[in-house]
Parts: C-alpha cells; structure tokens; sequence
C-alpha cells in the first residue's frame, strides 16, 4: 500500500507542479495583452471665413466656425430651401446656402485637414441675363493640407467666371483646452 502511495504521489506532483506553471504563464501573458491606457483626445475650434474680392479689394466676408475633435469629422450647413417646379404642378426644393464638412487629425508633423465647402446663392440681378426665373451661383471647394495652430490658411480660392469676384475659403485652427 505504501508502495501505491508513492507512486501515485509519483505521478500526481509533475502534474500539479506542470498546471501551476501553465497558470503562472497565462497570467504573466494576460497582463502584457491589457489595454493600454486611452489616448487622450484633444479638441479643436476651426474658424472658417469665406471672403469675396471684387478687383483684389476684400468686399465682404462671412465667417462660420465649429469645435471638432481629433480625428473625427463635422459639418455646419445654413440655407434656404427653395422650391422649383420641375414640371406643370410639380416642385423639387434646392438648398440654396452654405454647406462646410471638414476632418482634422493630429500627427507629429501637423494637422492634417480635410474639408468641402459648397456654397450657393442667387444671383445678382444684373447677373440674370433677363430670365424669369432666378439664378443660382455656386461654388465648390475640396481641399485637403495639414494646417498649423493658429495661423490662418487660404485652403481655395475660385473666380467667378461671370464677374470680377474671387472667393477664398480661410481656415484657422486653435487647440481647446
């Protein structure tokens, strides 16, 4: 009997002593693959000016501003929605406004941007060519750059093909605290 017993002794101690050093060797593992602490997540305030020229002197400006978070996306959209009969009795609405989307990012060397500005309006009436109707003006910037904090960057410019304007999408970026 006492032969049995160690035996079996024998047999049973490199299994215990394999299966706690199996268990020791899953914890050590799980600990390396946790989590690592969240990044923190910096927010941003861009400050968009949509300025018009009329022979390189500044004739107006509207400004539009949003608070964005790193590497996410936002958009500001302001306009009318008009009504146009597409056929006897039947309308259609356009957006007649302004439309900005943009994405920032934070890398070592900068901000990366992205952005696309859609900007409509109606015509001057000088500008109508004697229709009935009314007209529309739009205007289409997509850009992308990598912007820096707090100087401000024309990120398009376009001419408008039926006068002497140009239109210049501005943006400036300030880190929030």
């Amino acid at each position: 009997m006492f032969k049995k017993m160690i035996v079996a002794a024998a047999l049973i101690l490199p299994l215990t002593a394999g299966g706690i050093g199996k268990a020791s060797a899953q914890d050590s593992n799980t600990s390396k693959t946790a989590p690592e602490t969240e990044k923190t997540v910096n927010a941003y305030r861009l400050d968009f000016s949509v300025n018009e020229f009329e022979e390189a002197k500044k004739i107006n400006t509207r400004q539009y501003s949003m608070n964005l978070n790193a590497d996410d996306a936002n958009e500001i959209k302001i306009g009318t929605r008009v009504p146009v009969e597409s056929k006897q009795g039947e309308f259609q609405y356009l957006d007649v406004g302004t439309n900005i989307w943009c994405r920032i990012g934070e890398r070592a060397n900068g901000l990366p941007l992205s952005v696309r500005a859609e900007i409509s309006n109606f015509a001057m009436p000088d500008q109508q060519r004697e229709q009935a109707r009314p007209v529309l003006r739009q205007l289409s910037i997509r850009a992308s750059t990598v912007a820096q904090l707090g100087k401000p960057m024309v990120v398009g410019s376009v001419d408008d093909p039926n006068s002497r304007r140009e239109f210049q999408l501005e943006v400036t970026v300030t880190k929030l605290k």
